[in-house]
């Protein structure tokens, strides 16, 4: 199949300069770039997020970025939404749809599916999460294997998220999760995605998130939060998970210095990047693995014109 053809998916661990390549492939197959980076989608929040700035934007349209009111969650099937309905325009323009981002919830929607199962009260999922607290995990995933055995072999017993999920979904839906899941149907063929992952070695990666950490910083991390806490944001709400807000908030409240925050905050996203890589391994094995230092060796393989997938395999 012809990369014009192509949906490209690029993702890898957080500071893998996802961003930067998509922006030389989009320049090298007429493409335009589609956000798949939950916490880029917010307004206001640019430097922690390592959104990318104006010059780095020029040239090449961006979608989805910077789009959602701090004030307002963001779900995963909004994005969804939002997303296949951006591919398909894209793609009436004649040009490339490339998705970059480090949130391997958003791609395994798209890939997948979402699962259509009705939205459940926030009261009785608290209801669930308050049992399992309570019972302890080893006793909630017995009692969870005799409500919905389907989970059984399907759900680790140590998985205390899934397993609260699988519990609510049986219990207010009256369907196993797997049923639902037997439903999904994905808008796109599989074999219209190109995914492409950025495989960083760990130790490199630390080392980049370090420098990273400490560029944030220079270019104004600490008047963004100043600016971002003026607007008193509920605690509830999802842009209060980006790494930074609450460490340099510690040192604006002078808790800790400036240089313990910046080691916080480089912690946080070494975890954050652990957590990717995990996610990757599971659900990400079959995606084309790119070493960093192979890029522009893969970036000069592509031409302009008669682009075939056999040059980025």
């Amino acid at each position: 199949m012809d990369i014009k053809s192509k949906i490209i998916l690029i993702s890898g661990p957080t500071a893998s300069g996802k961003s930067n390549f998509a922006i030389k492939v989009a320049k090298k197959v007429n493409g335009e770039i589609i956000n798949a980076d939950s916490m880029q989608v917010y307004k206001k929040i640019k430097i922690l997020t390592a959104r990318p700035n104006k010059e780095e934007q020029k040239n090449i349209k961006h979608h989805l970025y910077g789009v959602i009111d701090l004030n307002k969650n963001f779900s995963t099937g909004q994005w969804l939404k939002l997303t296949i309905n951006l591919i398909n325009n894209i793609r009436k323009r004649k040009k490339v749809p490339i998705l970059v981002g480090g949130t391997g919830l958003y791609f395994q929607s798209l890939i997948d599916g979402l699962v259509k199962i009705p939205e459940i009260p926030l009261n009785f999922r608290n209801k669930i999460r308050s049992k399992q607290k309570k019972e302890g995990q080893k006793k909630f995933y017995k009692n969870l294997l005799k409500l919905d055995p389907k989970v059984s072999n399907k759900i680790d017993s140590n998985d205390i998220q899934r397993s609260i999920r699988a519990f609510e979904v049986k219990s207010f839906t009256k369907i196993s999760m797997y049923d639902w899941l037997e439903k999904t149907e994905p808008e796109f063929e599989d074999k219209e995605f190109l995914r492409i992952y950025i495989d960083y070695k760990r130790e490199d990666l630390i080392k980049k998130i370090s420098l990273r950490t400490k560029k944030m910083i220079k270019n104004g991390a600490i008047n963004e939060v100043k600016s971002f806490l003026k607007l008193k944001i509920k605690k509830d709400k999802s842009i209060n998970k980006v790494i930074g807000i609450d460490e340099l908030t510690q040192y604006l409240n002078k808790k800790i210095d400036l240089q313990e925050s910046e080691e916080l905050i480089s912690i946080k996203t070494r975890q954050y990047a652990k957590r990717q890589a995990t996610w990757a391994r599971s659900r990400m094995a079959s995606w084309k693995k790119i070493n960093p230092s192979m890029i522009e060796t893969y970036l000069k393989n592509l031409k302009k014109t008669s682009l075939k997938l056999d040059q980025l395999t």
